[in-house]
């Protein structure tokens, strides 16, 4: 029997490495998207001691031609996109790359899944800053939820988030969206605002315990 297949962007990411670790135990074979410009992006997968068991395809999402291609010799069972430009202040100042990155990267999948891989089972990671500036303080949000993208990562998020649903119902191909708020574990970014604050706690906790 042939051994399944998955290929996932972000696969150094927080998610990517938990997601990348579950396949393989399956016995998946995972294909794993990092960009060449990266810097010693595997420690998360180290972590789960997998970074030897995944072949690497040194691709930039924006290379929409390459990853096509990838995608039509793999022909992949499952391929999930959790890459993204995920800063939603970088995206003020970059608009268009953020477009680029987190849109048009996914319609481009989008179509190479249709037209060379319609057996491909695609899912992409939806963001909660589509809801935006809309009061949801202590409400809880269902499928149902208006959005009210506010930003430029919000809308791109968007976007892509409708190009999925419009290639699942126009196209019959499996294309779900998995709407993501923030979520923390032990590989949460340094960059991130509650890791930093967590950071930050832990320093002051630790400066008190050394002081007389």
């Amino acid at each position: 029997m042939k051994k399944k297949t998955a290929i996932i962007t972000g696969v150094t990411g927080q998610d990517g490495s938990y997601l990348a670790n579950l396949l393989i135990k399956k016995g998946i074979k995972v294909y794993g998207v990092i960009r060449r410009t990266s810097t010693d992006p595997f420690y998360r997968l180290k972590y789960f001691n997998i970074d030897k068991k995944i072949e690497f395809i040194n691709v930039d999402l924006s290379e929409y031609q390459r990853i096509n291609s990838y995608i039509n010799l793999i022909k992949p069972n499952f391929f999930y996109n959790l890459a993204a430009q995920s800063f939603v202040a970088y995206s003020y100042d970059n608009p268009i790359y953020t477009d680029v990155i987190n849109n048009l990267s996914v319609l481009s999948i989008l179509e190479a899944i249709k037209n060379t891989s319609s057996k491909t089972r695609f899912y992409q990671a939806s963001s909660s800053e589509m809801y935006g500036g809309l009061n949801y303080f202590n409400k809880k949000l269902n499928e149902d939820a208006k959005f009210n993208p506010v930003s430029p990562y919000a809308i791109s998020k968007l976007s892509a988030y409708y190009y999925t649903k419009m290639y699942r119902k126009s196209y019959n191909i499996f294309a779900s969206n998995g709407v993501l708020f923030n979520h923390e574990s032990p590989l949460r970014g340094e960059q991130f605002v509650t890791k930093k604050i967590v950071k930050g706690l832990v320093e002051i906790l630790n400066s008190k315990k050394k002081d007389p």
